[in-house]
């Protein structure tokens, strides 16, 4: 099968931890661990991951040095996918003994620029303060922020992915064999101009819908929501909470979640199952048992 797998923030850094190139590394080496297993199992692989920590620090160092010439987000994006590309690259070599090629392409994703997220920012990035240091790095950086958890964030516009410009790249990649590394952070966001041209956009996209987006386009057997949570529970946060082994399209649609974590890859979950493949969502140490259907949940297809 040709699976796609979306690493979520837990990949990369857990809730708390510095953001370090050696925590990092640690965690995605774990994520290596696992993500072989599929291409071992016969499986080709298509890896996407998440960068809103990455991000947001790449924006505060541009700003402590010269705030009026800092990279906009669209430039940042592009730095993080090499960055966290790069390790992710190096750790899945690894765990795969260099028997496979592995390869990052940075990806530009094609938005609307009259998209309503760019009139309403939702979308976390950068490390988590409390309330008033936000709202002092706010005032001082000209920020918008929200709640999140006990925390309180920088947030940014969300558009909807519309188009990967690159899939002919992508298509001629996995063609050779390639384990290709792609959309990290929900890819670049660009327009198309009136002219046909391409400019970026101050934004971040929301990995697990450009993930369902690339996952439709390349016709993928199977999209890969992974986090720290094994399972999409029924009754979730009560005493009778159970997880739910598999859903079909109409049953998860009338799921209530929660909408800043699990309500959004529920939605990618859902649009990659109408088009006709299998999502699965759960803990990154099952990638291989959500595939079978032993762990996880699974969205089975439209019929």
């Amino acid at each position: 099968m040709l699976v796609v797998a979306a690493l979520g923030g837990n990949a990369l850094l857990r809730r708390g931890e510095p953001l370090t190139a050696e925590a990092q590394r640690a965690n995605v080496k774990i994520a290596a661990d696992s993500l072989a297993e599929i291409v071992r199992a016969g499986h080709q692989l298509v890896v996407t991951h998440g960068n809103g920590p990455q991000v947001g620090l790449l924006a505060l160092q541009g700003a402590a040095y010269k705030p009026d010439e800092a990279y906009p987000l669209d430039v940042l994006g592009a730095e993080t996918e090499g960055m966290i590309g790069y390790i992710i690259e190096q750790e899945l070599e690894n765990a795969l003994d260099h028997d496979r090629p592995v390869a990052t392409l940075l990806t530009q994703v094609l938005v609307d620029k009259d998209d309503p997220a760019f009139s309403k920012p939702k979308k976390f990035v950068g490390p988590v303060y409390d309330k008033e240091e936000a709202e002092i790095r706010a005032e001082a950086a000209g920020w918008q922020i929200a709640q999140d958890g006990d925390k309180w964030r920088r947030v940014v516009p969300s558009p909807k992915p519309l188009e990967i410009p690159d899939m002919r790249v992508l298509q001629l990649l996995l063609e050779q064999g390639v384990v290709v590394i792609c959309a990290g952070g929900g890819g670049i966001p660009i327009l198309r101009r009136d002219d046909g041209s391409m400019i970026g956009i101050e934004a971040v996209i929301d990995k697990d819908s450009a993930s369902a987006l690339l996952a439709s386009q390349l016709g993928a057997d199977a999209l890969l929501l992974l986090t720290d949570v094994d399972a999409i529970y029924r009754d979730f946060g009560t005493d009778i909470a159970t997880p739910i082994p598999e859903l079909t399209l109409n049953e998860a649609r009338k799921l209530d979640l929660p909408a800043g974590s699990m309500r959004p890859k529920m939605a990618a979950a859902g649009s990659f199952a109408e088009s006709g493949g299998i999502s699965g969502i759960g803990q990154l140490e099952d990638a291989l048992a959500i595939l079978k259907g032993g762990a996880g949940t699974r969205i089975l297809p439209a019929v």
